[in-house]
């Protein structure tokens, strides 16, 4: 393994030997997992900090034979796979997904085109528009940002006045895309979510995320529980791969109170350590496998 900050022309660009960009800011513990699997296999593997990165676009060609994103950054994520796709580079995940499923939005309507299902939504282009068209909508109902994970900066709006006070207080945040209003319908969950992992068009497992809030990330307390992967199941999430594209998604679901099932999120640089503790660390080494096979060109 090596540290480069600075990509430069080289002529061993898309040589089978050459090493894999992993483009990250922090090295968390699914990064550690990752690399420490790497470094078992032998596979060669450069890190490239976004964060001092620098790329000349007019004819760049890199030392790398592909790339695999880590990187927490939305925007640096969406930029720096656009930069190596540009440079001729496979990457895991691609910009296209990246993009998609970094943006709540642009997620709700591919999985829609696609047919998959989804929790109704409502977006308003302005808070007050939102807030105007929220009493036919219907409460309770749930705010979210465009961007960010964890489940920061979600709202439950309860009802009018809630929904009033929320609403004035993002009006009041600065940046544009803030304004931008994405209003889910509150699904009355048996306290509980789904996450599945697919790699490919292959389901690699998924889990239960329980917690008495209403949010249930695992980043804020959520207890995971292997979660059976039956046939509709993995039906569902091999069409919502097909509808977001070929990578590495982790499918966040929602169970109704009918009990049918709903596509939430799709993430793109997931997550795992929870999983690892229910699933097993076998996970790992099946992200290894999957990325090696997208940019091996042997």
């Amino acid at each position: 393994m090596t540290e480069s900050t600075t990509p430069t022309l080289s002529a061993v660009h898309g040589d089978p030997d050459a090493p894999i960009a992993v483009v990250h800011s922090r090295i968390r513990v699914e990064e550690r997992r990752l690399l420490e699997e790497f470094d078992r296999r032998k596979v060669a593997y450069e890190l490239l900090d976004s964060r001092a990165a620098v790329f000349r676009p007019d004819g760049l060609r890199l030392p790398y034979r592909g790339a695999l994103s880590r990187e927490i950054s939305h925007t640096r994520n969406v930029y720096a796979t656009r930069l190596l796709e540009h440079a001729g580079l496979t990457v895991v995940n691609s910009h296209d997904i990246i993009t998609t499923c970094g943006d709540k939005l642009l997620t709700t309507l591919r999985l829609l085109e696609s047919g998959i299902p989804t929790p109704r939504v409502l977006v308003g282009l302005t808070p007050d528009a939102a807030l105007d068209a929220l009493d036919e909508f219907g409460y309770p109902a749930v705010t979210k940002p465009l961007t960010g994970s964890w489940g920061r900066l979600g709202a439950r709006l309860k009802d009018h006045e809630t929904a009033e006070a929320i609403l004035e207080y993002k009006a009041a945040l600065t940046g544009t895309q803030h304004q931008i209003t994405y209003v889910q319908e509150y699904v009355d969950k048996p306290g509980r979510d789904i996450r599945a992992y697919v790699f490919g068009r292959e389901v690699v497992g998924a889990i239960y995320k329980y917690s008495d809030h209403w949010r249930t990330n695992t980043a804020r307390g959520g207890r995971p529980q292997v979660c059976p992967v039956t046939p509709d199941l993995e039906k569902l999430l091999v069409a919502t791969a097909e509808a977001i594209g070929e990578g590495v998604l982790a499918v966040d679901l929602l169970e109704g109170p009918d009990g049918e099932v709903f596509v939430n999120e799709v993430n793109h640089t997931p997550e795992f350590h929870g999983a690892i503790d229910v699933l097993g660390t076998g996970m790992v080494g099946r992200y290894a496998d999957y990325v090696l096979g997208r940019l091996d060109p042997r």
